[in-house]
């Protein structure tokens, strides 16, 4: 049996991992980490409970690094003591182990590549997503929960933890709208490139049959505020108002009126929470996702400000970035980056991630 030889993709990914490591400065992310856990022992540190949240979040956030550059590190040394002892021995199986173990590392290393690009302000917070059906009646709002599945989907392939907020069911098919969080480290800089007009092609279940019918929906992508950093909302700039939360079809599935909307007069802003089990919880989740909303129109414009004075004329984000066609043929293709998979049922369970490594390298140029 001939020996196996990957001595040329070992070197490479060595390399772009070195690369990594440089971009991520590992001693100094080490020094980080050794000084917030010094921070989380301090016996005092819950006195101020803002202040406690902001130091374990970061923590976690810099550990989870930490440890996915030495799983790293730890399994190319594996993977040449296995090609070692596979060649030594003849031992096919081995060899076989030590091929599928080499994808995985290019896999693991590609995500880490894509990370070091994800260097914004905002990058390394979590992420509140909504989407919101759009034209197309029935289509559009099935669509959205279908975008819905789809996000939720790709958190759970990625093990990225997710509380659903709020939904607003439609009276047919699917929803209005629907907002969640998605709380892992990077979550928002990883997702804001899914934010904008997504477009479904396909023959309509709903409507008259073989015609096709072109529906939309929007997904808004903001980063969550940090308690640290909230936004001080003065109580006369904003509306509370309470009902009763129901799921499909106006069932009711709380007998108290415990779902909260806010509404920010200033800006038009609504934000609805009915997941909680009571009014206290849900208030306090929806004016979290509120100061986040006003956070991201915050930057945005300051964003906005600089590109004026620089006189930028770069491509905005939004306005059909994506196009999922099922119908007369199956692509689903991203107007901005050019790629597509031909495979849409895929998509649609949670396989984005050929789309987010281009939206984020894409995002990348077009910043520089």
């Amino acid at each position: 049996m001939a020996d196996l030889d990957l001595t040329s993709e070992i070197r490479e990914l060595r390399s772009t991992f070195g690369d990594i490591r440089h971009v991520v400065d590992e001693p100094k992310l080490i020094l980080e980490v050794e000084d917030l856990k010094a921070a989380a022992g301090d016996p005092n540190l819950w006195d101020d409970p803002a202040n406690a949240q902001s130091v374990t979040s970061k923590l976690s956030h810099k550990q989870a690094m930490l440890t996915r550059l030495k799983d790293v590190d730890a399994r190319l040394d594996d993977l040449e003591v296995l090609i070692e002892m596979a060649n030594a021995e003849g031992d096919s199986g081995a060899q076989s182990e030590a091929k599928s173990e080499l994808v995985g590392l290019q896999s693991d290393i590609s995500e880490l590549e894509i990370q070091t690009l994800l260097n914004g302000e905002y990058d390394s917070r979590a992420a509140v997503i909504t989407i919101r059906s759009g034209a197309g009646g029935d289509d559009a709002t099935d669509f959205a929960e279908m975008l819905m599945r789809m996000y939720l989907r790709y958190a759970e392939r990625h093990k990225m933890p997710v509380s659903v907020l709020d939904t607003s069911f439609a009276e047919g098919a699917g929803i209005k709208s629907a907002t969640f969080e998605v709380d892992a480290p990077y979550a928002f800089g990883t997702l804001s490139v899914e934010a904008g007009t997504h477009r479904l092609v396909r023959m309509s279940p709903f409507g008259a049959a073989g015609k096709r019918q072109t529906s939309f929906a929007a997904v808004e992508v903001v980063p969550l505020v940090e308690v640290t950093e909230a936004i001080d909302i003065p109580d006369n700039e904003i509306r509370i108002d309470v009902f009763r939360s129901s799921g499909p079809g106006g069932q009711s599935v709380n007998t108290t009126d415990s779902a909260v909307r806010i509404t920010h007069i200033p800006t038009g802003t609504v934000v609805s929470c009915q997941n909680e089990k009571s009014q206290i919880q849900n208030k306090a989740a929806a004016m979290r996702v509120l100061q986040s909303r006003l956070l991201e129109i915050r930057r945005r414009e300051e964003d906005a400000k600089k590109k004026q004075i620089a006189g930028d004329v770069k491509a905005s984000w939004g306005e059909q970035m994506r196009s999922y066609v099922l119908a007369p043929y199956q692509m689903v293709k991203d107007l901005r980056t050019e790629h597509e998979q031909n495979n849409p049922n895929a998509v649609f369970d949670g396989d984005l991630d050929g789309f987010i490594a281009a939206g984020i390298r894409w995002r990348k140029r077009v910043q520089d």
